[in-house]
């Protein structure tokens, strides 16, 4: 009964103190899929996440082919809000094209894209799970709750230094890209993060994207995923999956792999890539609240927590007596 009382209020003191931060002890990136995650570096943290990609592309009834290296280079950087991010996503090209007509080489960037993200919706938020210290399994069973994600939304702008060699013809200097975004967690290890965007909806090459990302973390060092995109636009259509793996070098420092193709031959593609993720956190400062009795009561009331563990202390007592 002792080793119960101290496991209880071992339990009970930790289940009082909740942060409500997007920022986490190890560095979260979108690395290496495609998709947006809905939660925010946090409040004045600075992430840089780039890799380096090797392609092929045939189109066998344009009679084509490319082949390439290019460079992605991202920023993220936490403002105003913990909610809020600012993104700067951007693509640099090199490669060889030839067809019937055409041998060249060509380089540039491929795509630059400026934006914010805002997390609307935590399912997690001011919700306080208590541990029931009788029963392992009670603790370990099935949530429904999971299946509630966390909701972002996104709205950027594609910027027209694209290299004339990869833009659409006529293509504006500027067009819209907006997105919504869920992020689902179950368990401890599995998270599923789906993008539904519309790209460029303002001109003659509008599409509508979905991707989905399902991500499992093996340990505390390294995590895999699979993916999906699927493109729908009248100008370009296709369907890519992905796969690869992240390895955690230091809390805010990681690397990782990855490889994807698509299922048809106008074009047929096959990417693969290396990359890593960094985050300068120094100037970050949690935001923390205290839940007790259904209340959020700012972190730093000694008095009422001492109060709370007293009458807990009581209640294990009660249950020795």
């Amino acid at each position: 009964m002792k080793n119960l009382k101290i496991a209880f209020l071992f339990v009970f003191n930790f289940s009082v103190s909740f942060v409500i931060a997007q920022h986490t002890d190890m560095i979260n990136s979108n690395r290496p899929g495609q998709s947006m995650s809905a939660f925010s570096v946090g409040k004045t943290v600075f992430q840089m996440e780039t890799g380096i990609y090797g392609f092929k592309e045939d189109h066998d009834a344009a009679r084509y082919n490319s082949n390439g290296m290019g460079l992605d280079l991202d920023f993220r950087y936490g403002l105003y809000f913990e909610q809020l991010e600012v993104i700067i996503n951007s693509k640099y090209q090199y490669d060889k094209y030839y067809s019937n007509l055409v041998d060249e080489t060509r380089s540039g960037f491929r795509s630059l894209v400026v934006g914010a993200k805002y997390l609307l919706y935590d399912p997690f938020k001011n919700y306080e799970e208590k541990p029931n210290i009788y029963s392992w399994k009670a603790n370990h069973r099935f949530k429904w709750r999971q299946f509630i994600p966390a909701v972002s939304v996104y709205a950027g702008a594609n910027i027209g230094v694209v290299n004339e060699d990869y833009a659409y013809p006529n293509e504006p200097t500027v067009s819209p890209k907006v997105m919504i975004i869920a992020q689902n967690h179950f368990g401890t290890s599995w998270v599923l993060v789906t993008n539904i965007y519309y790209d460029k909806f303002t001109t003659d090459y509008s599409s509508l994207a979905y991707i989905l990302t399902l991500t499992r973390g093996f340990n505390e060092k390294w995590s895999g995923f699979i993916e999906n995109q699927g493109i729908s636009g009248d100008y370009y259509s296709d369907s890519i999956l992905r796969g690869g793996a992240a390895y955690l070098l230091q809390s805010n420092l990681q690397i990782d792999a990855s490889i994807s193709t698509n299922f048809k031959d106008t074009p047929s593609i096959l990417y693969g890539g290396v990359g890593i993720s960094w985050r300068f956190d120094e100037k970050y400062q949690p935001i923390k609240v205290e839940i007790g009795e259904g209340e959020e009561k700012r972190a730093g009331s000694k008095k009422k927590k001492d109060k709370q563990k007293k009458e807990a202390k009581k209640r294990v007592d009660e249950v020795e007596g």
